[in-house]
């Protein structure tokens, strides 16, 4: 599991740690680290050496240009080529900047750093670290600019300059990095879009903080799961289950215009790990055509899953109703979420809630816009937590779970090509029956958003949601069988420079249709 904590916690463990250790310790590792990443990064680009390679290092005020003046100092023992453009030189860290010239780099301010950063193979982005807020400033985004010029792999240094380290905001112009080597711990907005699509990979160097975090927080803010976390949720049949022990869902989903939102619903539920799936609607027929082992009627669930393609009937509005009404775990999606406060009960529910939207319809339930949704994607849902009490899972290029209590889970699987018609109705049903199956409402949603995502990662794009739910059964025995593999996201370095800056970030990996 990746974890992420919040600025004020590192800085807190930092803090506690710095106290017991010789002055500069930190640093030391985080450069160690640093240089030793830097040069997997040219040795990719370069046949394995580093002696001769040219590398430029954008250097703000304080630590963050501490740890690129001190890991250059250490590429250039090595014999590259390292120059520092020195965006302040009267604040550059000193102690940095005298191990750089010690080892025989060399320094320049700003004004003449285009050169440098054109000619180089390597740039290193330690202009502002975990403590800058905004985006770049002109004079930084124009050297960042002339590096992209050039081609040369950009390695920011813990955070993507730009980047807001606890939201994945982007405010402004940022650095986008091809690597980002992150001290300590994951910070959230290396994991959360749009920050994530400007951090490339993620190659996190251990400094010893993770003792001072465990007595300091109480858990970290952001969880990515990964390959055993998620296999290790996923329900088993025992010797003695039968079809209802293994828990029934109830499906209440489309219509008679739209019938495929029914067929793909009962599809995930199926495929979700319930003995039984139930289904109440109109299209009974195009759902026993496509799956005949479906369970026709009203009748004893474990789980509802409501509101896709339901459309603005009446009988619409009491199908919804019934679900609600019922002292189980309801999965609300698509029409439903519309529906949901008309169809609420007077009373409220105190059955779990868990909630799916895409980010149009999360901005239809705060006011708001959606690209504000997209933007603020954590504060987004986090105030649809806190305005309904439910469970939510807010679907997009980072799917992102939240509940009332605990971290928010980040779904690192997932494709571009999921933002197709009916997977989001396929998600729904997946994660009703992982509910019915036992799974506690955070734990079934980001399971169910991690084997989604993991399914379509296995077909040849472009793909149905229909072959989603199909690849669903091979997702889950690659987990089941590989429950101590790596977690699914992880790339490899990169031989080459890509994009540099940006106003925000573009679609990521994961994006579930609705």
């Amino acid at each position: 599991m990746r974890s992420g904590y919040h600025v004020a916690t590192v800085r807190s463990a930092e803090r506690a740690l710095m106290a017991r250790l010789p002055e500069g310790t930190l640093m030391r590792r985080a450069a160690a680290g640093l240089a030793a990443v830097c040069a997997e990064v040219l040795g990719a680009r370069s046949g394995g050496r580093v002696y001769g390679a040219r590398v430029a290092l954008l250097v703000g005020s304080g630590d963050n240009g501490g740890d690129a003046l001190h890991a250059g100092a250490r590429l250039a023992a090595r014999g590259a080529g390292v120059t520092a453009v020195l965006l302040n030189p009267d604040r550059a860290h000193p102690g940095g900047l005298a191990a750089l010239l010690g080892r025989g780099g060399t320094a320049v301010p700003a004004e003449r750093g285009g050169p440098v950063l054109r000619r180089a193979d390597l740039v290193m982005d330690g202009i502002v670290g975990i403590g800058g807020q905004g985006g770049l400033r002109p004079a930084a985004a124009r050297l960042v600019r002339q590096a992209g010029e050039g081609g040369a792999a950009m390695v920011a240094v813990d955070l993507p300059s730009g980047v807001h380290p606890d939201t994945g905001e982007v405010p402004g112009e940022a650095v986008r990095a091809d690597v980002t080597v992150t001290f300590g711990t994951h910070k959230p907005g290396l994991l959360i879009d749009p920050g994530r699509e400007h951090a490339g990979v993620l190659r996190p160097v251990d400094i010893g903080l993770g003792p001072e975090l465990a007595r300091l927080a109480g858990g970290p803010d952001v969880c990515a799961l990964q390959h055993p976390d998620v296999a290790a949720l996923l329900p088993v049949p025992g010797a003695e289950s039968d079809k209802y022990r293994r828990g029934v869902v109830g499906v209440a989903a489309g219509s008679e215009r739209y019938p495929g939102a029914a067929v793909l619903a009962v599809a995930g539920a199926l495929r979700g790990g319930a003995g039984a799936v139930r289904f109440v609607g109109p299209p009974a027929g195009a759902v026993l055509a496509r799956h005949p082992e479906t369970l026709i009627g009203r009748g004893r669930v474990q789980a509802w899953v409501a509101g896709s393609g339901l459309g603005d009937a009446p009988e619409a509005r009491e199908r919804l109703a019934h679900a609600l009404k019922a002292e189980v775990p309801v999965v609300v999606d698509a029409d439903g979420l519309r529906l949901l406060d008309e169809a609420l009960p007077a009373g409220g529910r105190t059955a779990p809630l868990v909630l799916t939207p895409h980010a149009g319809e999360a901005a239809a339930l705060l006011g708001s816009e959606r690209a504000t949704v997209e933007a603020s994607r954590l504060a987004a849902v986090r105030e649809l937590v806190r305005r309904t009490g439910a469970t939510v899972l807010l679907k997009g290029s980072t799917t992102l779970v939240a509940g009332p209590t605990g971290p928010v889970y980040v779904n690192p699987t997932g494709t571009g090509w999921l933002a197709t018609a009916g997977s989001g109705d396929v998600l729904a049903g997946l994660i009703g029956s992982l509910l019915a199956a036992g799974l506690a409402p955070r734990d079934a949603a980001a399971a169910g958003a991690y084997l989604h995502g993991l399914a379509a990662r296995r077909l040849t794009p472009p793909f149905t949601a229909s072959e989603v739910a199909e690849a669903l059964p091979a997702a889950w025995r690659l987990l089941r069988g590989h429950g101590h593999g790596h977690g699914h996201g992880d790339r490899a370095l990169p031989g080459a420079g890509v994009r540099r800056t940006g106003p925000g970030g573009g679609a990521g990996p994961g994006a579930p249709g609705g």
